[in-house]
């Protein structure tokens, strides 16, 4: 993680000068441009770990709402959106400039099915079919933890949470807490230093 790209990427309102940078994103099924910016996740690239979610992410649901935790610019919310056009995808993250850059980016991109909300505007009644989020490590074991457990019980039944995580930065140990949570946790794929986990509340 470049310091001077990524800091403080998990404030409310980052005070990093902007210097906006376009990346293109191709997969094996959709392609797309997004803009990123300096003080939000992963400015000028495709930060490696998302990038192996988007490509070896589980299967989509086609319907219902979907939630991307932590969405910064948005490379994951506007997969999701392309994916699963009938769905609804609630892009959440604290950082005032990411939520600006998602919804400005789903606009350009022509995707109306995202919507673009700071956690606290997500209705607290809204349940999610899916669950996709490079979590923000870097806020402590404690505060993650915290995160995930306001965010993960919010799943639907038989709903699965998508995360992919840095192996030198504890996904093998997040693995354990989540099996301690209740929840089972496949490992889907391993690539590059990162874990892709898969939590399932369908036994919950």
């Amino acid at each position: 993680m470049a310091p001077d790209a990524d800091e403080h990427y998990f404030s409310d309102a980052p005070n990093a000068p902007s210097d906006p940078e376009t990346v293109e994103v191709l997969l094996a099924d959709i392609g797309f441009t997004y803009t990123t910016d300096r003080g939000v996740f992963a400015h000028g690239r495709l930060d490696t770990g998302t990038g192996l979610l988007l490509r070896l992410g589980p299967p989509v649901p086609a319907r219902g709402a979907l939630l991307d935790l932590g969405c910064g610019a948005g490379p994951i919310a506007l997969t999701l959106a392309r994916r699963s056009p009938d769905a609804t995808v609630w892009a959440v993250d604290v950082n005032q400039r990411a939520r600006a850059l998602c919804r400005d980016n789903a606009e350009r991109n022509g995707l109306a099915n995202i919507e673009v909300a700071a956690p606290e505007e997500v209705p607290t009644e809204l349940g999610f079919a899916a669950i996709w989020s490079n979590p923000p490590i870097r806020i402590g074991k404690t505060a993650l933890h915290d995160l995930l457990d306001s965010w993960l019980p919010r799943l639907d039944a038989g709903g699965e949470a998508a995360l992919v995580v840095q192996k030198h930065l504890g996904a093998d140990s997040l693995q354990k807490w989540l099996r301690s949570r209740g929840y089972d946790v496949d490992r889907l794929a391993s690539k590059s230093g990162f874990r892709l986990l898969v939590a399932n509340r369908a036994r919950l």
